[in-house]
């Protein structure tokens, strides 16, 4: 049974296809661009109103973020065939967030960003259906706009 139940999940994510690589990054650099602008902002004030918006940029309606929005991508639960939400959008993301925390550490933190996004980055392009560690965790997928189809 619990074999039974692990296959079903296993076929279920099989099933969306792997959003475009260009896409995705073009869309996180957008995102990316909008958390660099917040960061400008007063110190303490611009720094969190841009760790914020990293985080929980996916759960914004139908799990998209404005660079999704933008280029035409969503995400979605694998669980529920949904549009991702906070929580998803939260646990997706909390290795960028890290990589900005980590970002105002002179030389290392800047390293350490560096490694956190490049892993993520190798994660998504090696990964069949284009899956980093945050999508693993949160149980999402990101798919091109019009690809999440709900069975009846």
């Amino acid at each position: 049974m619990i074999g039974e139940e692990l296959s079903s999940k296993v076929l279920e994510q099989a099933v969306y296809p792997k959003a475009h690589v260009l896409n995705r990054f073009v869309a996180k650099l957008i995102d990316l661009f909008i958390v660099a602008a917040a960061s400008e902002m007063a110190s303490p004030v611009g720094f969190l109103s841009g760790l914020a918006y990293i985080l929980i940029a996916d759960g914004f309606a139908g799990g998209k973020s404005i660079g999704k929005r933008l280029i035409g991508l969503e995400t979605i639960r694998l669980d529920k065939r949904e549009p991702a939400g906070f929580r998803e959008s939260i646990l997706r993301n909390l290795p960028f967030g890290c990589a900005q925390i980590a970002f105002v550490i002179p030389w290392i933190g800047w390293l350490m960003s560096l490694a956190i996004v490049a892993f993520e980055s190798l994660l998504m392009i090696g990964n069949e259906q284009g899956r980093r560690l945050g999508d693993e965790v949160a149980g999402t997928q990101v798919l091109d706009a019009g690809q999440l189809v709900v069975p009846d």
